[in-house]
């Protein structure tokens, strides 16, 4: 038999989803309805980038609702991310004591502001760059026109691909923290980490020098933002004790 705590925890739980799913839900709506002016709102910085007959074009009748529908839902599920996080820990906070609460706290609200951060970097550095690069690396006598699905579909998977790689110092704070590798372990790989971000900037980046530092130091800054935050938490704990 299910206990009465147990119990409590599955209704809690099941409200808690609900309350995420009907907040969804009406985010998507409102964006919908608004979800053209919003799509052209959203393009215009990155098109700007592009020569003015650079065309987005469609090859079936169904691409532009089926990409709005798309572009809704993704555009929604952004909004509402802090808020689907707030109910997750007010859910899992009651169970944790009070020193992890201080640890898994500040890692999630910081966990919130680097993917948003990612998101925005390439959708106003990186997707500029990349499709500018992509338009002038075709043949002159070749005529770029980009379909409309595959154009979302390439901003989408970059900005989500940017957001998650902005996860990095969370990643590198807890390998530490949780001294799962040392400092010592991390500052031996160090040069291997930053010809990494650069292999990664040369590959990802048209092949240009500022382009290439223009993500690899990002790239950098995270893994040494990771390592900074394990020492800063390290350090308060040993003071703490």
């Amino acid at each position: 038999m299910i206990n009465a705590d147990t119990l409590n925890h599955i209704i809690e739980l099941k409200k808690r989803l609900l309350s995420s799913v009907l907040v969804f839900g009406v985010a998507f709506l409102a964006i919908f309805v608004f979800c053209r002016p919003l799509f052209d709102l959203l393009t215009q910085p990155i098109l700007k980038f592009l020569p003015n007959s650079y065309q987005i074009i469609s090859t079936q009748i169904m691409t532009p609702f089926t990409v709005l529908m798309k572009f809704s839902v993704f555009l929604a599920l952004i909004i509402v991310i802090p808020y689907l996080l707030f109910q997750l820990w007010s859910f899992i906070a009651p169970g944790l004591y009070q020193h992890e609460k201080k640890i898994f706290f500040p890692l999630l609200l910081l966990s919130t502001i680097l993917f948003y951060m990612g998101g925005l970097f390439a959708f106003f550095v990186v997707c500029p760059l990349a499709l500018n690069f992509f338009y002038h690396f075709a043949p002159s006598d070749i005529k770029v026109m980009t379909d409309l699905g595959a154009y979302f579909g390439f901003i989408s998977n970059l900005m989500l691909i940017f957001a998650f790689s902005f996860q990095i110092p969370i990643v590198i704070f807890s390998l530490l923290y949780f001294n799962l590798i040392s400092i010592e372990q991390y500052v031996q790989k160090r040069p291997y980490i930053i010809v990494g971000c650069f292999v990664i900037g040369m590959l990802l980046t048209p092949p240009d020098v500022i382009s290439q530092i223009l993500l690899a130091v990002p790239l950098l800054i995270l893994f040494e933002l990771g390592a900074w935050l394990s020492k800063i938490f390290k350090t308060t704990k040993v003071v703490a004790q």
